[in-house]
């Protein structure tokens, strides 16, 4: 991939001529073949001083540019234009690190990928056909994805994952772009409005004393902007295909945020010892659906230990499933490098090389 900074300089009186003069080539450069992104910033605080950032596939792609019938038309046109105007203007090539502020590399970035997904939207035979329906599996896949990224710590495949799942944000919005719904500005304006509301505290003059006062506000907010549309019920909103420990979270962080929680969070223990005991005694009169039932009550119960704790219980599970997955894959090799079967072991050999397992980590 070649980036291409060019510093231009203009004499004041030249600089509407030249802005006119861009417009009118400017998309059809992005549109060559091998141009990922082109665009050209005006400096605010010196604006007869012009950057010209383009990002190509290649030196080849750039030179097939250069060759290009287009090409040899508009720098005839552009040569002409700038002897018209002699002395009008300098340019030098110059490191990106040097011109774009921080702001300014996040707008071209945003800019660049849009414009892949337009591209590819409209030439690519898989990203043509594809609709929401067929998106939706793949997104909730790509959100997983990044949950175990960050259960990981693997920062590199945090930043690989966020931008898998930042491409279906942007897929899903060029697709109603298409149907002329809403477009990716609707997304992110109707996102900054709601964040704005949803702060007063940092956007208005509510006071809040720390994050718990923050979670109570935001689900009375919440409740309010419901209250005038059809949701408007304090679980309303929770979508049904959550997961079901994630889900029983969110039902009870919703319940807090109007009250409905325990005054001490030690209080939670003797719920979780209620609903032991009644799970026990249906396992004891051998109520296979009451249970399942009584089961359910304590798991719910003891999520809502976790979330008065500080715990998030879905990635405590899933620590404890990778820690099985060590531990027993140590049990399997170390089983298989003396070897023997795990069926011709005995729960006792088993245990001890489990045991061994624990030390290791």
């Amino acid at each position: 991939m070649i980036n291409r900074i060019v510093k231009m300089t203009f004499r004041k009186e030249h600089i509407e001529d030249f802005i006119r003069f861009t417009a009118e080539i400017q998309e059809t450069i992005k549109s060559h073949e091998g141009c990922l992104h082109l665009n050209i910033l005006q400096d605010k605080k010196y604006p007869e001083i012009f950057f010209t950032y383009s990002c190509w596939n290649s030196e080849k792609d750039l030179e097939n540019y250069r060759k290009s019938e287009f090409f040899n038309t508009i720098w005839s046109r552009t040569k002409k234009w700038f002897s018209d105007k002699p002395q009008a203007w300098s340019t030098e090539i110059v490191s990106a690190e040097a011109v774009v502020n921080s702001t300014a590399v996040r707008i071209i970035a945003f800019e660049r990928i849009l414009g892949i997904m337009d591209k590819i939207r409209k030439e690519c035979p898989w990203d043509s056909v594809q609709t929401n329906e067929s998106l939706r599996s793949l997104t909730l896949e790509e959100a997983y994805e990044l949950a175990e990224a960050v259960l990981n710590s693997d920062f590199e495949n945090i930043k690989k994952e966020l931008g898998d799942l930042f491409l279906h944000i942007i897929f899903y919005a060029k697709i109603a772009e298409e149907k002329k719904q809403f477009d990716i500005a609707d997304v992110i304006n109707s996102l900054a409005e709601k964040l704005i509301y949803r702060h007063p505290h940092v956007f208005g003059n509510v006071e809040v004393s720390d994050k718990e006062d923050v979670e109570t506000n935001w689900e009375k907010l919440k409740l309010k902007e419901k209250s005038n549309g059809n949701n408007h019920t304090v679980l309303g909103g929770i979508p049904k295909s959550l997961p079901s420990v994630i889900k029983a979270v969110r039902m009870q962080e919703k319940a807090r945020g109007v009250g409905f929680d325990w005054e001490q969070k030690e209080q939670v223990w003797d719920k979780v010892k209620e609903e032991l005991g009644e799970f026990e005694a249906e396992l004891k009169a051998n109520d296979q659906r009451k249970s399942e039932e009584e089961f359910g009550d304590l798991m719910f119960a003891m999520i809502n230990a976790a979330r008065l704790y500080g715990i998030d219980p879905e990635s405590a599970l899933e620590l404890t499933n990778q820690k099985f997955i060590r531990r027993f894959n140590y049990l399997e090799k170390n089983t298989l490098q003396k070897g023997l079967s795990l069926q011709d072991m005995t729960l006792d050999e088993m245990e001890a090389i489990w045991q061994e397992a624990k030390k290791t980590e």
